[in-house]
């Protein structure tokens, strides 16, 4: 038998996953391009356009998570809209819902219908606060998301309000990335049932299970302090991001004590040798201050020089213009060695281009079900219907 590594590489793991978006933003686009980029095949489900599906094909929409995704623009206003969604459901593996709650139902597409007609649907329904709890009419954003999951508050400086990075734990995270487990771990049960179910997802409880560590550390001395005082959040001197000399960054992570000694080495700082320095906590805004005016000293590069190939966990803070400048090239995040995820084009790592209503879906259509415009299916006011004598 052939190594492993000599063997003949399979086809991406979800190659001939079926799966339906219905168009939103940030999260939801997230799961379907990740699944994309493992090999599924991803409708999107568009909103109608004049311009959709002809020879002029309108702007593409807001959503920059579209590689590798066709699109139909489909009226869910309409009852031959809804009728075309149905019609597509009942022959897909995966429908993506980033609607609030009752929103599919107003469609007349209520799971229960839905998996009547195709009992092996994985309904995937992603939300930002819980279904259950006192959110859940309300609208809101990662920030909002993430601050009643209780993670906010123990982010940001303790000389500041709990400051939110950016839209990445609720959003992405919490959200796209456990909805996205959440669809697998339904995929790898059906393989034993053979029914599909319905996954429900939602940021709020999905951030806070992220957060579990930091939970459960705060009755632990490793997190028992308020915001801003403990070691991993900005309160400890060798675990935080220091300015040097040209305005640039150097992060430092020096927690353990051969890491740390590495690091007050490279610092040439012999001084800070002695562990019952840093043992006690009243002496780290001393330490933060020698830190901080020893950085100033030398620019990002030659902190970079001084720290290459050591164990001083302090590296230098690059941003994404720069990577891109230096030709840093994107990688899936999870590499099979079997059954690898499909490749991220140099021309895909660093811009995108969007994904126009229409573009690409008749294709899909067609590569799925056989259907054609004028036999199957029909554009009618910049959408796509089911044709009434077509037998679906």
């Amino acid at each position: 038998m052939l190594p492993l590594s000599m063997s003949i590489q399979r086809k991406p793991p979800l190659e001939g996953v079926r799966v339906v978006e219905l168009a939103g933003l940030a999260p939801v686009p997230f799961v379907g391009l990740l699944l994309a980029d493992y090999g599924a095949s991803i409708l999107r489900i568009d909103r109608p356009h004049p311009l959709a599906h002809t020879a002029s094909s309108p702007q593409p929409t807001a959503d920059l998570l579209t590689r590798r995704k066709s699109s139909v623009a489909v009226d869910l206003k309409s009852v031959d809209g809804c009728a075309l969604l149905e019609a597509i459901l009942a022959d897909v593996d995966v429908l993506l819902d980033p609607f609030r709650p009752g929103m599919l139902e107003s469609f007349s597409l209520s799971p229960g219908n839905l998996l009547s007609k195709n009992p092996r649907l994985i309904i995937a329904r992603l939300t930002g606060f819980r279904r259950d709890g006192p959110f859940a009419k309300m609208a809101g954003h990662d920030i909002n998301y993430l601050a009643v999951s209780g993670i906010l508050s123990q982010l940001g400086r303790t000389e500041g309000p709990p400051y939110p990075p950016a839209n990445v734990l609720a959003d992405f995270a919490g959200g796209g990335l456990m909805c996205a487990l959440g669809i697998l771990l339904a995929l790898f049960e059906r393989t034993a049932s053979g029914k599909g179910q319905l996954v429900e997802n939602n940021m709020v409880d999905g951030a806070s299970y992220l957060g579990s560590m930091m939970r459960y550390a705060r009755k632990t001395t490793l997190w028992d302090r308020s915001r801003g005082k403990n070691l991993l959040d900005g309160g400890c001197p060798w675990y935080d991001v220091y300015l040097c000399k040209d305005g640039a960054y150097m992060a430092v992570g020096a927690l353990e004590p051969r890491f740390f000694r590495c690091l007050i080495n490279g610092l040439e700082l012999p001084e800070l040798e002695n562990p019952t320095l840093r043992e006690d906590r009243a002496n780290w805004p001393a330490i933060r201050e020698r830190f901080r005016l020893r950085f100033l000293e030398r620019t990002r590069l030659e902190w970079e020089q001084i720290f290459d190939r050591t164990d001083a966990c302090c590296t230098p803070v690059l941003d994404q213009q720069e990577l891109e400048g230096n030709g840093y090239k994107q990688r899936l995040p999870i590499g099979l060695q079997a059954s690898p995820g499909l490749i991220i084009d140099n021309n895909q790592s660093w811009t995108s281009t969007g994904l126009a209503p229409g573009a690409g879906g008749l294709d899909m259509l067609r590569q799925w079900f056989g259907w054609q415009v004028g036999r199957e299916i029909q554009i009618v006011g910049g959408g796509l219907i089911k044709t009434n004598t077509a037998k679906l």
